[in-house]
């Protein structure tokens, strides 16, 4: 790579933000002009206007012949990224090697967006400097999408292409006349490149073929003499077959591609003719033009097509087989079908318009077909048409092709039981709640019965609303994922098949556990979609490796083992620094890499400790990771649906990875390389429905590996089905019925087949959410082992804009990508050693040292991430320091103003950020920028994802915005027409220049105001805020609010719009609302959406804390907030205001006081005695709430505490030890309360209530309590005048209840509320929220004759150095719930159902427990554990107090003195050896610290080697409660779904 592409081009800061090229313009016959950029040859070109929809191959465009005359629209809009190659770089026929002629045959190109850097290794110069060096004019900044749509709906339109400075001044801009353009159809186009001579290729070679040379392209010579060893004789166009002047002897006739009208060559189509009617027939084979000349020598008819079809992703049908193949074509004429004489018949047809695609001859060898199956620019599925053809000319007998009889063996399917995923945690989240419910629709809308097991109550899937019948599970298990409860339901039910590809890795190794055992044969239950064998080959390496080698294919170097030595024997195979990890698991579970010995032995005990066989794998960090998400049905028909390039290089878990789709650096030849071999791998091992493949590619040549195959749907299926629209789970269930890809329609289009491979006319960008820094102690070093909790997507037209939108939504306190003002880089960090190391913040210390002026190669150099993506980000850090350099507003638009601005928001800048830039802070100062950037209206565009770029009219309202455009997909209010005036409107408008201006506004204003009113409320719908990214406290919980919201909105009529970013999310699935924005949840880009829908109101209450935040930052932007008001949610948010309410209304509260001084706070303390809680306000999941025992602990926390919630106050409050906390979760109407359910935590208060197990309804609650925690309650709603839902906690310590906080929004409870009660929350809030009439359900909480118990998932074996221990502020990644008669059979099922393992196989416990007190509380438990046999160990201190206080022995381990220690009767040393099934370890103090403890490291070695671990002393007397009640005994096990237990029946009541 010339380093010299790579510098800062220019001394002057401001010009990144100019114009770069000169103006040009495209008039349009139609009588369209539009503006653009030029980057090719500064000259004028005329031609028909056309698009091609392919994403990758420009090279071999540009040179296809068939493009002669032609002014090329690329639909996708980053065009350049990989540069051009070696035009002198020659193949063995001395043709060309990477092009298809010797010359570029477009006259013009039109992109949206060009690269001004590229990087490839095969690259010698740019496309902009081709283009000049060819003479052909090329323009950017298009809205190439409508220019598409223009073409689409019109036709090919004529064009002329003109550079402001090749024609005179006054003629540039000139109105359009006829003798503007000149139709390039009126030229003989094929005598213009056809060969002038009489050619040979492959002397000597048999057989003998003669082609036509109608404009033929190279690779089809190339794959005739080299693939197919012909002799090809290459004659030009108007060769007399006949007369034959040059002697030729042959056996065959090959037809080739061409341009333009086949009708022009009259003299090609006589000599077809003569071949037509030998006496001996000779082989005949036409492609593309060459079809056509062959139907019209037979005696049929051509036509033009309205416009053409050209891309890589033409379905056509094989009509003797009826197989689907995906073909790429360039052709403006086609054959009528009608038209063809006697003995001709089709031969291919489009599966999507139905056009011919092939023609052949009944009994003599004569085919032809429309597409190219050569493909340069594209797939070669159809390339064995070349051998058909060859074979026929050797007189071969072709093997017979005949149709596949699977279609017509559909089995039908009655009853099917469909396995979750259970709780969430790193590596398994909403993306399975997303594709399960996707696999419902599809078996509802087949008539089947859908049984579910999944204890995840927070999911949409296990929801069971009668109004939505249709779309929900018949009936829903809520009990652990474990093999013999998944046989006790089958037992039950009897289903004829079972789904198990849909839960993510629990679901599939139940499914492999029950096949292997033999059970589900035995029960006659058929696994449906990809079978269990498969599912092996793919998750065990050495079959894999085996599997692969048969189809010539190789994994990267990997051996397995299953003890130490051998894997140190593996290791020196391959040679150190090796990866390490364990078989069948999830996310990368156990692994990481080694670069010695040492290192080896102590990784792979770990990894041992989750597996019994353990892979080591070569190294190949540096190499490029790409992605291919395949699809694959049981007729063989094949197609990949997304390919996706990881930002960061191989070394990191892609779930941890900046994902781009499509990929943006592979060439044409390396995309189809990588494609060709998914599909031979997916078909060689039998995968049926969907399945994705992880490539490593070297960066500098072809050499490629396979990393793996997963035969499931996976994290990054969610995040193909929602960057393509193609619903992948959808599509995967049909096929598992066995249906055919041909027969499945296309979700979004509803008018073409799902048998395509979509072409996207934007870009992807997905980034993970990590939440590390809630950990004590965990590394943040990103590896092979996953460690993100959500991932956000971002969609957009340029590469900056998805990125810096991206940093925005995975966190809403960034304003964009930044690296000084990010503030995520330490300022005295070693930058060199933060580049080299991935980790949770590299990308901001990529963009520090880009800022820093360190250049595009050093970073590389560090990184090695791709030099193209690391020029995109320089600038960003370019227009950053412009801004900066402009210092003010009025600097920044002095010259250029919208030049400027349209710069800077296709570049992805958000107005905040800008304003920051230029001196502006806040929200004035965020406002400020968005009235200028209006009054020079640059305004965002509503884009649709329609799965084909524009090429067919699409049903969608599936949307997002950009500013890379100029035109609306969708209709849009006028912004003239906002019925609000939002307060900071007016002292912008004396500003404006121009009084007129003021006064259409002002006229504008009042004629939309009274238009508004006619459209009803309903009419112009509501805006629902989704819940943004997961991370730890707000999780898919949040997805059920919202969704829940929709379909309520839906049911009353109101057109419903969702806002939201999440790929795994249900609520983002665009069949759920009436319009899907995939957008920012920040105020600036709500705002947008919210003056271009122009709805009745936002509904900002349940998406958890995101939305809630924006509540009064909208209110004061003019938005209407249903619910609540604004100011009373800032009321409720606010501690100090909160607080002091409470006072004000005699609602008992723990002591509190608002700090302004470190002095203070230690006052306070010291007045009611430690220990306190320290808490910020306007926070989600207690982030940065701590317990301080000390002073000093407190000192270290408030700085903490300040950081987190910026001029928001912080409070301390005197913290209550023992006391039970409460949960109350209710909707209210005006002040009122509705409903409401009130569940106790078991653990006592201290442990945050998204950690804490709750029970519902309430088990040992006074009566008296209860009727203060109403009485309060009911208070609190008055004095907020709560419309909508919301959630307060309370605690009770006797009889005495104080008020800890409110939530003015659903909180994570809601889900599991709404399903115990059977009656949804969200919905009666919902209707609260729109002033519709409600009535409250009829629940009574005491006569409910069943618990349900919610116990937190954790994902401490994912975080390398957690603590275990639980605080304040929350850990879980998950939850789960399980009903049962009594809260002991609830809870158990519960505690199953988060994995713990019960002490069955040594029966032994080790106990450590802190404190005298809690030692107490636990002996009679203590005792019952003695009685049932169980093997005692124990710390020295416990052992003795209950030697002495019960006279128990217990086996005595002593503490461990610190991480080295190795002592053999040490704690951890037991239970590394496995001798411990659960430790019951109970610290004295929620205060979290950061020292080693002994107790850390036995907590943190449970963990680390699997074994079960207890850390509350309540939970821990619950659990032996159960083992008392004999619960570990499978045989005491009966499967209930919800329904049973809603049905118990109620003495004294009816339900009536």
């Amino acid at each position: 790579l010339q380093s010299s592409r790579f510098t800062m081009s220019s001394a002057d800061p401001m010009a990144c933000l100019n114009s770069r090229g000169e103006k040009s313009l495209l008039y349009m016959a139609d009588g369209n002009t539009i503006e653009g950029t030029a980057f090719g040859a500064p000259v004028v070109a005329t031609g028909e206007v056309v698009f091609n929809t392919g994403m990758v191959g420009y090279p071999e465009a540009l040179t296809d012949p068939s493009y002669r005359g032609q002014i090329l629209v690329l639909t996708y809009p980053l065009i350049g990224n990989y540069g051009v190659p070696d035009e002198s770089a020659v193949d063995s026929h001395g043709l060309p090697k990477h092009f298809e002629s010797k010359e570029i045959h477009i006259s013009g190109l039109v992109v949206s967006s060009y690269s001004w850097e590229h990087s490839h290794w095969n690259a010698k110069k740019s496309l902009g400097d081709w283009l000049k060096e060819s003479g052909i004019p090329a323009v950017f900044g298009v809205d190439t999408r409508q220019l598409t749509k223009t073409l689409r709906e019109n036709g090919s339109i004529l064009g002329r292409l003109e550079v402001e400075s090749a024609v005179k001044p006054e003629e540039f801009g000139r109105p359009i006349s006829e003798d503007m353009f000149e139709d390039p159809n009126n030229r003989n186009l094929v005598a213009e490149v056809s060969t002038k001579e009489v050619v040979t290729y492959g002397k000597g070679q048999s057989p003998r073929i003669i082609a036509y040379d109608c404009g033929i392209k190279y690779n089809i010579i190339r794959y005739l003499v080299d693939t197919n060893k012909v002799e090809l004789t290459v004659v030009p166009f108007d060769y007399d077959l006949e007369a034959n002047p040059a002697n030729i002897d042959w056996q065959g006739l090959f037809l080739s591609n061409g341009p333009g009208n086949p009708q022009m060559c009259a003299a090609t189509i006589k000599s077809v003719q003569y071949a037509l009617n030998l006496e001996q027939p000779k082989p005949i084979f036409g492609i593309c033009l060459g079809n056509q000349l062959l139907a019209l020598a037979a005696g049929s008819k051509t036509y033009k097509l309205k416009y053409g079809n050209r891309g890589m992703n033409q379905p056509c049908v094989d009509l003797r087989t009826g197989r689907c193949y995906i073909t790429p074509q360039n052709h403006g004429f086609a054959v009528d079908d009608d038209s063809l004489p006697k003995l001709w018949k089709p031969l291919f047809i489009n599966a999507n318009d139905q056009t011919n695609e092939g023609i052949v001859h009944t009994t003599k060898p004569f085919f032809s077909v429309q597409f190219h199956p050569e493909a340069a620019g594209g797939p070669l599925d159809t390339s064995f048409l070349f051998e058909k053809f060859v074979g026929e000319t050797l007189g071969k007998t072709m093997p017979l092709v005949l149709q596949d009889t699977k279609p017509y063996q559909i089995k039908t399917y009655k009853k099917v039981l469909l396995v979750g995923s259970g709780g969430l945690s790193i590596g398994q989240a909403g993306e399975f709640d997303y594709s399960g419910s996707q696999c419902i629709k599809a078996l509802k809308e087949e008539g089947i019965e859908v049984i579910l097991i999944n204890p995840n109550i927070a999911t949409v899937q296990t929801s069971q609303e009668k109004e939505d019948a249709g779309r929900g599970a018949d009936r829903v298990y809520f009990l652990p994922i474990r093999a013999h409860v998944v046989m006790s339901i089958i037992e039950k039910e009897k289903p004829d098949g079972i789904i198990v590809s849909m839960g993510g890795q629990t679901a599939l190794n139940v499914g492999v556990e029950l096949w292997k055992s033999g059970e589900l044969q035995k029960a006659g239950v058929e696994i449906l979609g990809t079978q269990i064998p498969v599912i092996e080959a793919t998750e065990d390496r050495e079959i894999f490796s085996k599997k692969l080698a048969e189809i010539d294919e190789t994994i990267a170097l990997s051996y397995s083992a299953t003890n130490v030595d051998e894997a140190l024997e593996a290791a020196h195979k391959i040679g150190y620094p090796v990866l390490i990890r364990a078989a069948f698991a999830l996310g990368g579970l156990g692994s990481g890499f080694a670069a010695n010995d040492d290192e080896m032995k102590s990784m792979a005990a770990k990894a041992f400790a989750t597996s019994d066989q353990i892979l080591i794998d070569q190294d190949l960090r540096g190499w490029k990771e790409l992605e291919y998400e395949v699809v694959r049905d049981n007729s063989d028909n094949c197609v990949t649906v997304c390919n996706m390039e990881n930002f960061d290089p191989l070394g990191i878990h892609t779930g941890d990875s900046i994902v781009v789709a499509p990929s943006q650096t592979l060439s044409n030849r390396e995309y189809f390389m990588l494609r060709k071999t998914a599909l031979k791998v997916v078909r060689h091992l039998g995968i049926v429905g969907e399945c994705n493949i992880q490539y490593a590619l070297d960066p500098v040549s072809e050499k490629y590996c396979i990393i793996e195959v997963n035969a499931r749907l996976s994290r990054s299926s969610a995040l193909a089905s929602k960057a393509t629209g193609y619903p992948l789970a959808y599509v995967a269930t049909k096929l598992s019925l066995g249906k055919n890809l041909v027969s499945i329609q296309n979700s979004i289009t509803k008018t073409t087949t799902a048998c395509f491979e979509p072409s996207l006319d934007y870009c992807v960008l997905k980034m993970p959410r990590w939440d590390l820094k809630k950990f004590s102690q965990v590394s943040n070093k990103l590896g092979s082992s996953m460690l993100s909790v959500g991932e956000v997507m971002a969609i957009g037209r340029s590469f900056e804009e998805v990125m810096q939108k991206a940093c925005r939504m995975v966190n809403p306190g960034l304003d964009g990508l930044e690296g000084e003002d990010s503030k995520q880089i330490e300022s005295d960090e070693d930058l060199e050693v933060a580049l080299k190391t991935p980790t949770d913040t590299r990308l901001f210390a990529v963009q520090l040292a880009l800022e820093k002026g360190w250049g595009v190669n050093k970073v590389w150099e560090l990184t090695k991430i791709d030099k193209w993506f690391l020029s995109k980000l320089q600038n960003i850090a370019n227009m950053r320091q412009a801004c900066k350099t402009a210092g003010s507003l009025d600097k920044l638009t002095d010259a250029q103003p919208k030049q400027r601005l349209v710069a800077l928001k296709q570049a992805g800048f958000s107005d905040r950020q800008i304003a920051r830039y230029v001196g502006l802070e806040g929200l004035s100062g965020e406002n400020e920028v968005r009235m200028t950037r209006k009054r020079y209206s640059v305004l965002p565009v509503v884009k649709q994802i329609d799965t084909l770029a524009a090429e067919f009219p699409a049903q969608t309202n599936y949307l997002y915005m950009t500013y890379s455009g100029d035109a609306n997909d969708v209709s849009v209010t006028d912004q003239m027409t906002e019925t609000l005036v939002p307060a900071y409107r007016s002292a912008f408008e004396k500003s404006f220049s121009d009084p007129d201006v003021f006064q259409q506004r002002a006229r504008a204003l009042s004629v939309g105001y009274s238009e508004n009113k006619m459209l009803s409320a309903k009419e112009r719908g509501v805006i629902v805020l989704g819940c943004g990214a997961y991370c730890i406290g707000s999780s898919v919980e949040f997805d059920w609010c919202a969704v829940s919201c929709i379909r309520q909105l839906k049911r009353d009529g109101f057109k419903s719009i969702i806002i939201n970013y999440n790929p795994e999310t249900v609520s983002t699935d665009y069949d759920e609302s009436d319009r899907l924005y995939f957008e920012e949840l920040s105020l600036e880009r709500v705002m947008d959406i919210y003056e271009s829908e122009n709805p009745a109101g936002v509904v900002v209450s349940v998406g958890g804390q995101i939305p809630n935040n924006l509540a009064s930052s909208l209110h004061e932007s003019g938005a209407n907030i249903l619910g609540t008001d604004a100011a009373d949610i800032e009321r409720a948010e606010d501690r100090n205001q909160f607080s002091k309410m409470l006072d004000n209304m005699s609602v008992d509260q723990p002591k509190w006081s608002v700090l302004n001084s470190k002095e203070e706070a230690i006052q306070f303390a010291n007045d009611v005695g430690y220990p306190v809680l320290v808490r910020p306000s306007f926070v989600l999941s207690g982030a940065a709430m701590r317990v301080a025992a000390t002073e000093s602990q407190l000192t270290n926390f408030l700085a903490l505490a300040a950081d987190v919630s910026g001029d928001k106050p912080v409070v301390v409050t005197k913290f209550i030890e023992d006391a039970k906390e409460i949960e109350f979760d209710a909707v209210a109407n005006k002040g009122e309360i509705l409903n409401y359910a009130i569940g106790e935590h078991l653990e006592n208060a201290g442990v945050h209530s998204g950690d804490a197990t709750v029970v519902l309804p309430a088990q040992k609650l006074y009566v008296g309590t209860i009727k203060q925690v109403k009485k309060n309650a009911a208070a609190i709603a008055k004095a907020l005048r709560i419309t909508g839902p919301f959630n307060i906690q309370f605690m009770a310590k006797g009889n005495q209840v104080q008020c800890i906080e409110c939530n003015l929004r659903a909180s994570r409870t809601f889900p599991f509320v709404s399903k115990t009660l059977n009656h949804n929350f969200i919905s009666l809030a919902t209707q609260a929220m729109t002033g519709l009439n409600v009535k409250p359900y009829k629940i009574s909480l005491l006569d409910i004759d069943y618990v349900c118990v919610k116990a937190p998932m954790f994902s401490f074996t994912r975080l390398r150095g957690a603590d275990p221990n639980l605080g304040v502020e929350m850990a879980s990644t998950g939850e789960v719930a399980c009903f049962g008669q009594d809260q002991h059979e609830a809870f158990i099922q519960a505690l199953l159902s988060t994995t713990f393992k019960l002490p069955i196989k040594n029966r032994s416990i080790l106990l450590s427990i802190a404190s005298d007190s809690k030692r107490l509380e636990f002996s009679e438990s203590l005792q019952a554990l003695v009685k049932l046999g169980y093997k005692l160990y124990s710390t020295p201190g416990t052992a003795e107090y209950y030697k002495k206080h019960l006279n128990i022995d217990m086996v005595v381990c002593q503490k461990p003195t610190g991480e080295e220690d190795e002592s053999k009767d040490n704690a951890v040393e037991y239970i590394k050896s496995g001798k411990i099934d659960l430790v019951i370890n109970i610290t004295d103090a929620t205060v979290r610290s950061n020292e080693v403890t002994a107790g850390y490291l036995m907590r943190r070695a449970t963990v680390d080697f699997g074994t079960a671990l207890v850390t509350n002393v309540k939970c821990a007397i619950e659990l032996a409660t159960c083992l008392e009640l004999g619960y570990e005994n499978k045989a005491s096990f009966h499967p209930r779904h919800i329904k049973e237990y809603y049905e118990i029946p109620t003495v004294g009541w009816t339900t009536k």
